[in-house]
């Protein structure tokens, strides 16, 4: 974007931006181009279509110019900006956080339907990040309460900004730790996780914005699969009689993580739930009667 004394209106530095992204590989510049100036202008997109021929001010130039070479590092618009909507709430997100996706939201769901019955449930969130999952189930059950996990003391101050602005604090208890460390002796109506799942081989091959989230939330080992197993041989112990283990799982996984529950003769699959895309995403378990 160069410096000049012709007025940048709305539509000229969409314009102008959205090319410019597009030279530098963004996948989605005119997008990612419309989500960075409704920020910088603190508005909604709307707002940029119906104020085309609004022309910026200096300093909000001057920001956008700062958010524009913060994206072409790759860096992705969801830590610019400092926020992500999930469950149709907003969630501040840092670079500390894996940012909350879509995806995630099938485990919520799949974890409300069995849980709006339920009274006072008690829900663990392993590898809370943002505290997307938590939180979401919290505001949507108001009598249930909730302990999030996470070995990352940054991404926990990320969880308890989040559990202050969405008012659940009083419900929500933050542990620092690996996995059920910190929750010895404790058991659960619903234990639920998104853990890293990504093979370690695979890392290279993602997009640049990806490798920009934090390596502790995305490699689960040589085969994407170490910390389903030791959630599996570790969770019998934390789950009320007649509670219920659910975890996101990546594409292709979703078989081999029932097995390995299955094969510890400790838990049933209960359910297997496919995505919006059709792709097997979650996996719920349940205690057997003989454990």
């Amino acid at each position: 974007m160069k410096d000049n004394k012709d007025v940048w209106c709305i539509e000229t530095i969409l314009n102008w931006t959205k090319q410019y992204f597009a030279e530098k590989g963004v996948e989605t510049p005119r997008l990612d181009a419309e989500v960075l100036l409704s920020h910088v202008l603190k508005t909604d997109r709307l707002y940029l279509y119906v104020h085309f021929d609004q022309p910026l001010e200096g300093k909000e130039l001057a920001t956008f110019r700062e958010a524009v070479k913060k994206r072409v590092t790759r860096l992705p618009v969801a830590y610019i900006v400092g926020s992500k909507e999930f469950m149709g709430l907003d969630f501040q997100v840092t670079p500390a956080v894996l940012i909350p996706r879509p995806d995630t939201e099938i485990l919520v769901e799949t974890a409300l339907k069995r849980l709006t019955a339920v009274e006072h449930p008690r829900i663990l969130d392993i590898g809370t990040g943002s505290g997307a999952i938590c939180i979401s189930m919290l505001v949507n059950l108001p009598s249930a309460q909730a302990v999030t996990v996470d070995i990352s003391p940054d991404a926990l101050d990320v969880a308890k900004s989040n559990a202050e602005k969405h008012h659940v604090m009083e419900r929500l208890s933050f542990c620092q730790g690996d996995l059920f460390a910190p929750v010895k002796g404790q058991t659960f109506t619903a234990i639920l996780s998104n853990p890293p799942y990504i093979p370690e081989a695979d890392i290279a091959g993602l997009t640049p914005e990806v490798r920009k989230e934090p390596n502790v939330a995305l490699v689960g080992g040589k085969d994407g699969l170490d910390f389903y197993r030791r959630i599996i041989n570790e969770a019998i112990n934390y789950l009320d009689k007649d509670g219920f283990l659910a975890m996101e799982v990546g594409i292709d996984q979703a078989r081999i993580v029932a097995a390995m529950a299955e094969k510890t003769g400790w838990f049933t699959v209960s359910d297997i739930v496919k995505d919006y895309g059709g792709i097997e995403r979650v996996v719920v378990l349940t205690a057997t009667e003989s454990r």
